[in-house]
């Protein structure tokens, strides 16, 4: 009899653990949160162009660039998530650094290495980390201004808009989304275009 109604309570458990509450969270999920039960996706004419919690490379100079990204072969490849498991003193982890960071001292004229944040320079470790710290904007500014003929005031501006603080103000760091801060720059009318230019 004790075996018929363990039988019966496995049943019981899979049937709603397994199946009912699943389907229950994702009903909610989307009648409440239908943007981020979708994978929070930003769509542009019709298309997908990415994630707000994804990572992806950008390298132009017009744009902020992300995080350095260990996950696949060219990096920000969501099938091979993770980071490159380097401890800090591996020759290879050193190595990857100091390459990265010429990179950013050679894309940003006039900055020193003591201000490049460490986030432009390691990988995260999922690799798909799709924010920057402020600080690693900010060092990215007149860059970005140059290459898009826009005051570095403007570019400065759009940055503190999308810096986004601790969650409930003490749980992790400021942050800025690469993606929708790009986005907004693309938004932005070229500067022959806007009342007052030159």
């Amino acid at each position: 009899m004790k075996i018929w109604t363990a039988i019966k309570m496995t049943f019981v458990l899979t049937l709603l653990m397994g199946i009912v509450y699943p389907l229950a969270m994702v009903a909610i999920a989307h009648v409440m949160f239908p943007f981020q039960a979708n994978g929070s996706l930003i769509v542009r004419n019709g298309r997908v162009i990415g994630s707000r919690l994804i990572g992806q490379n950008f390298d132009a100079p017009r744009y902020f660039h992300p995080r350095p990204s260990a996950a696949g072969d060219k990096g920000y490849d969501a099938d091979n998530s993770g980071g490159s498991n380097l401890g800090p003193t591996n020759k290879l982890l050193v190595k990857d650094v100091r390459a990265r960071l010429a990179k950013v001292l050679e894309e940003n004229p006039g900055i020193s290495a003591g201000q490049v944040p460490v986030d432009l320079v390691t990988a995260s470790a999922s690799g798909l980390d799709p924010d920057i710290s402020p600080a690693a904007a900010a060092i990215q500014v007149a860059r970005v201004a140059k290459a898009r003929g826009i005051a570095p005031a403007e570019v400065a501006s759009l940055v503190r808009k999308y810096t986004r603080g601790r969650f409930l103000w003490i749980f992790g760091e400021p942050r800025v989304n690469v993606l929708m801060l790009n986005l907004a720059l693309d938004n932005l009318k070229p500067a022959e275009a806007r009342p007052g230019a030159d």
